[in-house]
């Protein structure tokens, strides 16, 4: 038997999908969020946005920016129009950008190839760019109330902790597992509602830290609860520590603005508008520092100010108006203190 096979079996034998699906579903009735600025209209589009926003993103710090976005870009057709600086621009903030590349990206191709209309089909929603498995699961069950498998950091720890999964949860090729389970326990009905739920458990009770097991609607079947072991799961691969870089910036301020740089599309921040970075460091003493932590390493960044002269892919800003262009979080929080 497949590993996958013998944790589906073993959970079946601790509670049925039917079980299960009720559980979730009644407990998201009663105690779920179900007024999420995404969660109004069961718009497709919207859940798009909001289902990009929330990849590495709580969700409130996702509001605020889905109800920009929302007004400036109402629909596919208002986005896929948009310049990339628009674009960049309003998710600013947000950090991990390809995020709003892809999701300009997947609104072009529902422009162009399904007359600007999200499909349901998880078929077509696969070749659609920038929608990956979590998000195809989502569109379905939010959107159109259909089964969708949905699986991120919340589902996982929910399904360790109650079948004491030995598989670790950041590890890529142990995903498998995760999403095994959840296709095995999606519904055929009522999928909206059993989506959240799994979403809201995981957040609001079976958290990773202090989770309230005692008012959890899994608390009778709970394996690591019953054994006394919840502390012990999930599973987690031992992170490496993250390196630090050093970057060396200019700063170019003048009376008609600060001199701003497009960034490559191949660099950090790519097609960013940033401070014109320099190879090496300047034989002098810098003129300011900043610090950034990314996903795989820390910046520690310095600061020279001088001349330069202007290059094609350089233009000077005035600082009042450097909210208008996509710029890195901690170069624009840098330029607001200057």
């Amino acid at each position: 038997m497949q590993p996958t096979e013998f944790y589906r079996s073993s959970a079946e034998q601790i509670i049925s999908p039917e079980q299960f699906a009720k559980i979730v579903i009644d407990w998201q009735a009663q105690h779920g969020r179900n007024d999420l600025p995404w969660q109004r209209e069961n718009n497709p589009y919207h859940v798009l946005v909001s289902e990009l926003m929330l990849q590495q993103t709580q969700v409130k710090t996702v509001i605020p920016y889905f109800e920009r976005w929302i007004t400036r870009f109402p629909d596919v057709s208002a986005l896929s129009a948009a310049s990339e600086d628009e674009v960049m621009q309003l998710w600013q903030g947000l950090g991990y950008y390809r995020r709003a590349r892809n999701l300009q990206a997947a609104a072009t191709t529902v422009v162009n190839q399904y007359d600007g209309q999200i499909p349901s089909s998880a078929l077509e929603l696969r070749e659609i760019p920038g929608i990956g498995a979590y998000t195809v699961g989502a569109i379905r069950a939010f959107a159109y109330d259909a089964p969708g498998a949905i699986v991120d950091g919340n589902v996982k720890r929910l399904f360790a902790r109650l079948f004491t999964l030995p598989f670790l949860i950041n590890k890529s090729s142990h995903d498998r597992y995760f999403w095994d389970l959840a296709e095995h326990y999606t519904p055929q009905s009522q999928n909206r509602r059993f989506a959240q739920g799994l979403l809201d458990l995981g957040a609001t009770l079976c958290k990773p830290k202090q989770p309230d097991c005692e008012v959890c609607p899994f608390h009778a079947s709970c394996l690591s609860l019953k054994h006394d072991q919840v502390s012990a799961f999930p599973k987690r691969q031992a992170k490496k520590p993250i390196p630090t870089r050093q970057g060396y910036f200019i700063l170019d301020l003048n009376t008609e603005g600060v001199l701003l740089e497009k960034r490559d599309a191949s660099s950090v921040w790519p097609n960013l508008w940033s401070l014109p970075e320099l190879l090496t460091a300047p034989d002098s003493e810098p003129f300011g520092q900043f610090t950034h932590t990314f996903s795989h390493y820390k910046l520690e960044a310095s600061i020279w100010r001088q001349p330069t002269t202007l290059k094609p892919q350089q233009q000077r800003v005035p600082l009042s108006a450097i909210g208008t262009l996509g710029l890195p979080a901690p170069i624009r929080k840098y330029l607001q203190q200057v």
